[in-house]
């Protein structure tokens, strides 16, 4: 009994250790994305506008949080597996 409760505790921080990396991963996107994309439309798309480069960082940061979200909505409906039906018994009948 031991020994499962054991592996059960191996695949919880596995799983853990997946959600802190996905964690990390996109904060340091939330920093840089937004960042980056004020400099590259400042320079490259806007011609010095700082207004529509705030615009595209503020838009560019909330690509990267909303894929966050839905990134973590789906992992979450992958971890609620539907029990399968059980076959029906000659008790049930």
């Amino acid at each position: 009994m031991s020994e499962q409760t054991a592996a059960a505790r191996i695949n919880d921080t596995a799983a853990a250790g997946g959600v802190l990396w996905k964690l990390i991963t996109f904060s340091l996107l939330l920093g840089a994305f937004p960042i980056g994309s004020y400099f590259y439309s400042l320079n490259y798309i806007w011609n010095g506008n700082t207004t529509f480069a705030a615009i595209t960082a503020i838009v560019a940061a909330n690509i990267v949080l909303v894929s966050y979200i839905v990134i973590s909505v789906l992992e979450d409906r992958k971890a609620q597996v539907a029990p399968e039906p059980q076959p029906e018994s000659k008790k049930n009948k």
